[in-house]
């Protein structure tokens, strides 16, 4: 998330009360979580084992709970909680705002677009010419939906991103601030929902096409021509390049990438990044052929033991 101005380390630290290390005039833009960070921005990291990675990052300003040696050209902010210093930081830059109607405010809607009854629209959202919003859609605050978009019977666009930190009194939610975006000629099945970004964009690649009860997780970047069939699961933080494939059924956990090309088959479970132009299967899931064969050699089994 882009700030509105450029702000220095000092005044962000001021506005959080606690101390810093480094040059005071650090010039910050953004803050970002730390697979979308970028040079200038702010990141938090409150466990030791991700210390390095925070601190070599492509972060200006690192928020962190112990006092560290500070990198050249770096700053950092020390604070007892980190996670909830940088939902301080996005909650004040981009609050919640309540709706009070169905439609929000600054909403720009193209030529030629149908939005159908009981469609609900937040704040700040942009439509482009020539889509359909069937009715019962709920299209969530900084959504950016291009030309000749499709979005299905309640379906939900940009809801707020699944990210917990436990605390001893139960989960707290990290505050959503990024966007969802649907490239020209998406198409959206009903029920389906899509989260948006914690800090940056869940984006949906140019003619991807995504059937009923589909569930796209926060920061998730999906390539073109993608065609993901009904319960399709797929958690945050994935990246999914063009011309993919995933049957009825696959779940795909966070921070893997499945590369061009690819088609996994129904009900399989992907846990790892997946190689360009294979077809995969299982669950764990594998080069779908490998899998066949394992499940040859296991109906084996029985008769193999009864001759043992």
């Amino acid at each position: 998330m882009k700030f509105d101005r450029t702000y220095s380390l000092e005044e962000i630290a001021d506005f959080l009360g606690f101390s810093f290390e480094g040059d005071g005039q650090l010039k910050i833009t953004g803050i970002n979580e730390i697979h979308k960070i970028e040079s200038g921005e702010i990141v938090f990291v409150d466990h030791p084992k991700y210390y390095k990675k925070a601190l070599e990052s492509a972060a200006d300003v690192i928020l962190i709970d112990q006092k560290v040696e500070v990198p050249l050209g770096k700053g950092i902010i020390i604070c007892d909680a980190p996670f909830d210093a940088f939902n301080r930081i996005t909650r004040h830059f981009s609050p919640a705002k309540l709706w009070i109607s169905a439609k929000g405010e600054h909403v720009e809607i193209g030529e030629n677009t149908a939005i159908y009854p009981n469609v609900t629209i937040g704040h700040n959202v942009q439509i482009g010419n020539d889509c359909v919003i069937h009715a019962g859609a709920v299209i969530g605050d900084h959504t950016i939906i291009k030309d000749h978009v499709i979005v299905g019977p309640n379906a939900v666009i940009g809801h707020y991103a699944f990210y917990y930190k436990k605390k001893p009194e139960g989960f707290d939610r990290m505050h959503s601030c990024g966007r969802t975006i649907l490239e020209d000629h998406v198409e959206i099945g009903a029920l389906t929902t899509i989260d948006r970004g914690v800090t940056g964009d869940t984006i949906i690649g140019k003619g991807t096409k995504i059937d009923n009860q589909v569930h796209v997780g926060h920061d998730t970047v999906v390539g073109e021509n993608c065609l993901f069939a009904a319960n399709v699961g797929i958690a945050g933080c994935v990246v999914i390049k063009n011309n993919v494939t995933l049957w009825g059924q696959v779940g795909v956990v966070s921070d893997v990438t499945i590369e061009n090309n690819v088609t996994v088959l129904g009900q399989s479970g992907v846990g790892m990044d997946l190689l360009e132009g294979k077809t995969y299967f299982g669950s764990p899931c594998g080069e779908s052929r490998a899998k066949f064969k394992e499940l040859a050699a296991f109906k084996r089994l029985p008769s193999i033991i009864e001759n043992l």
